[in-house]
């Protein structure tokens, strides 16, 4: 590699310091604030969303900043973290609460934001939480502009920026003026973006010649300048530092100046913005710096830099929020490749797609998965013992319990594996509640048992359910699909399961579509599995996860190529029990051991069916039913290592 503008052997591409808060968006977009009846939770606060949106690009990114002792902190720290930035130099204060803005979506020129900053605990940063060690670990440090409005974060900015320029850190300036955070509009007029004040330009401009690279908007390049007109602001600007400036010119693009400052912008280089349809222009410019740091950290020239500055902006206003809507390199490399501007992002199937599996998600370890959304079964048995239902959902905690032993038993023996389970709303409710939040694998069913055509629980419009259930939990949906069915039925079930496919990329949930052909149907060829899956992925069906039965082999070598042609984003296939015994899963098992996509296992019967009849005909306690359940749920386990081994 040739000269580089950074330091070489650090650790980090770049820490950023500054706000780290929570973002609640109004998810009705056109209404008045007053009138908004549900938010949308998300990661906020101008420096988090570049440290978020450059590790989203790649970046080693690093968060400087406090967060508060509460619920909201705790989420920020665990978005960062998935993200794959360093919180190590994240402080929890235990004396002030996290930040937080309501923002609405009025139309495409108003964004009400009404900021809860009193005292919160990113600006209490202090000159004491900044380690010179960890400063020295970065190739840059950035810093935006409401860490030097009041004294406290004024200090504590400058001793960061002292410890960078000692060991060779660039400096980046994102002059992000919030003039309610500067005390210059009404508490509850966060949206206003300019007002004039000469106290803190002269504020400013102390700290612009400590600056490597300086970044803002027309509006705030006249902050920092202190001047009406764009030119004579840069002007001023570059009389205080030698800066890189690189000015932000809404859908015009932006332009970067090196040196002096030309007679007019047009006479450099203007680098066009990405034409797209707008629906929430806030974030952009964390995303556009994003964007440009992804590039600049990496040595590209202005005009890679610009691209993919230009490009993250135009995606995120496109998007709803901020951070959760930074793109990857793979939406973008899509972008860039598109042969006709994709002018609606928001209505581009393959980009949406991208936009959901291209981010960091959980990595599963191979999967034990423990299925108990069984409801007629449980119900058959349940009144052949004479019980009420409600015994159902007593029984399905005790399947927790089972779980959650197995599990400790996995990682007593050290065993790289993740369990999970299959639970149903009826009368397992209580058990996705235990279950929910504690690192399992979660999936609940939403088809009418047995239904062909496939209809849902909840009646045809399934998204309508889906608002209420947490994010982790996975859609299953069970579906006898054959693709020789007669027409009209097959239409029928393509229609549904693309309807519940589309709800699932609204919601964000994954999807687990369980494909079983049935028995009895007179088209009975070998490849029936593979043909049906295909017809699916040809509809633009990707669900997240398959579920199916034992193959042979060469079946699985089959499949095993079209879910990796079709869908190399897939996160794999778990194989169903059927209520086969343990030796013929076992048989399963052994079958699959090559296969490149089977990951595990989502067995139910096999396990719970006779344990659930003796625990229900009362004759066994709740402790021998947790003991057999967890017995068979091993020896499972077992047979399913002892296949791959």
């Amino acid at each position: 590699m040739g000269q580089t503008r950074f330091a070489s052997g650090r650790q980090l591409d770049l820490i950023c310091l500054g706000r780290l808060g929570v973002d609640l968006y109004a998810q009705q977009v056109g209404a008045r604030l007053e009138d908004v009846s549900s938010f949308a939770k998300y990661l906020g606060g101008s420096s988090a969303n570049i440290a978020f949106g450059t590790a989203r690009l790649g970046l080693k990114s690093a968060m400087l900043s406090r967060v508060g002792d509460d619920h909201m902190g705790r989420f920020l720290l665990e978005s960062l973290a998935r993200e794959g930035c360093d919180i190590s130099a994240v402080k929890v204060d235990h004396e002030r609460l996290t930040a937080m803005v309501l923002l609405g979506l009025k139309d495409r020129e108003t964004f009400p934001l009404v900021f809860y900053r009193e005292n919160c605990a990113d600006m209490a940063l202090r000159a004491e939480d900044i380690s010179e060690a960890y400063i020295a670990s970065s190739k840059a440090l950035l810093i935006t502009g409401t860490h030097f409005s009041t004294d406290g974060v004024y200090k504590t900015s400058v001793q960061a920026l002292e410890y960078a320029h000692k060991h060779n850190v660039k400096r980046i300036l994102d002059i992000d003026y919030r003039p309610v955070l500067w005390g210059l509009a009404g508490k509850a007029d966060g949206e206003t973006r300019f007002v004039a004040d000469q106290s803190v330009s002269q504020h400013v401009q102390k700290i612009l010649p400590r600056f490597d690279l300086i970044v803002g908007t027309e509006e705030e390049f006249l902050i920092a300048g202190g001047a009406g007109d764009l030119l004579t602001a840069l002007r001023n600007v570059r009389r205080l530092s030698e800066a890189t400036l690189v000015v932000k010119l809404g859908a015009q693009g932006c332009t970067v100046i090196h040196g002096a400052i030309p007679q007019r912008l047009e006479d450099g280089a203007i680098y066009p913005g990405v034409r797209v349809e707008v629906l929430n222009v806030l974030g952009a410019g964390d995303a556009f710096m994003s964007g440009f740091l992804s590039g600049w950290l990496e040595d590209a020239s202005d005009e890679r830099c610009c691209q993919l500055a230009n490009a993250c902006g135009g995606l995120v206003v496109s998007r709803h929020a901020c951070a959760p809507a930074m793109p990857t390199r793979a939406e973008l490399d899509y972008l860039f490749s598109s042969p006709v501007p994709i002018t609606r992002p928001d209505q581009d199937a393959t980009l949406q797609r991208l936009h959901q599996v291209s981010v960091p998600r959980k990595q599963w370890k191979q999967l034990f998965i423990f299925a108990f959304d069984h409801r007629r079964q449980l119900v058959e048995l349940a009144q052949k013992g004479g019980r009420d239902l409600n015994a159902i959902c007593e029984l399905k905690q005790l399947f927790i319990t089972a779980v959650e032993r197995v599990e400790s038993d996995l990682r007593e023996q050290g065993i790289e594996a993740d369990v999970g389970l299959l639970a149903d709303q009826r009368f397992g409710q209580d058990s996705l509640n235990a279950a929910t939040g504690r690192g399992w694998w979660v999936a609940r069913p939403v088809e009418v048992q047995g239904s062909r055509p496939l209809a849902f629980e909840h009646g045809r419009s399934i998204g309508s359910n889906l608002i209420a259930w947490p994010q982790e939990q996975i859609i299953k949906c069970l579906v006898q699909f054959h693709p020789d069915d007669e027409p009209l039925l097959r239409l029928e079930q393509e229609a549904q399961i693309k309807g519940l496919y589309q709800a699932s990329q609204v919601s964000g949930h994954e999807l687990l579509l369980e494909i079983i052909p049935p028995k009895d149907h007179p088209s009975t060829h070998p490849d029936v599995l593979y043909r049906a899956l295909k017809r699916l992925y040809n509809l633009g069906i990707y669900p997240a996860w398959w579920k199916i039965e034992a193959q042979s082999a060469e079946q699985w070598k089959q499949l095993d190529d079209l879910i990796q042609e079709r869908d190399p984003y897939c996160r794999g296939v778990v194989l169903l029990g059927l209520n086969a015994p343990a030796t013929a899963l076992a048989e399963g098992f052994a079958q699959a051991s090559k296969s490149r996509t089977c990951r595990g296992f989502a067995v139910g019967r096999t396990i719970f069916q006779e344990p659930s009849r003796a625990w229900l005909a009362g004759e066994i306690d709740d402790q021998t039913l947790i003991r057999q359940v967890q017995g068979i749920f091993v020896e499972l386990i077992d047979a399913w290592r002892s296949a791959r081994s």
